[in-house]
């Protein structure tokens, strides 16, 4: 692996549609498959998304769209590696956190992910993200 998918990376693959997703596309073909990690953070981010358009689903078509989306989230998980926030992580989390970085918690846990594993990290934040140190970022949706 070389590279973590950061949440809004893995949100255009599974749009399938859209410049973005056609210029990550084009860059991911030059690499492995076994080049690309998923992280459960973003799986987390991602259902906590799905819950609250279910929890404000007006009608029973918004609660089908919104359980379709839950569906679509865990089926895309499925194809490929998900890395734990494990131990190791937690122990970068922590040491990133004590740095008082303004980065959002569960980027810092994003981070701490790749940090750990020694990832680059695919992103279009790389505003937010570059404040973290050591981290490398790069947004191929560009």
């Amino acid at each position: 692996m070389k590279y973590l998918l950061d949440t809004d990376h893995i949100s255009f693959l599974q749009k399938q549609h859209g410049p973005e997703y056609a210029a990550l596309i084009a860059r991911m073909a030059k690499h492995s498959p076994t080049d690309f990690a998923l992280s459960v953070v973003s799986f987390h981010e991602q259902v906590i998304g799905g819950h609250a358009l279910l929890n404000r689903a007006p009608t029973s078509a918004h609660l089908i769209r919104g359980y379709a989306l839950l569906l679509e989230i865990f089926q895309s998980y499925k194809t490929g590696p998900v890395l734990p926030f494990d131990a190791i992580a937690a122990t970068t989390f922590d040491g990133l956190l004590s740095q008082k970085f303004r980065v959002a918690s569960m980027d810092l846990r994003i981070a701490a992910i790749a940090l750990s594993q020694g990832l680059t990290l695919l992103t279009r934040n790389v505003r937010d993200f570059g404040r973290v140190p050591g981290l490398i970022t790069e947004d191929w949706t560009v």
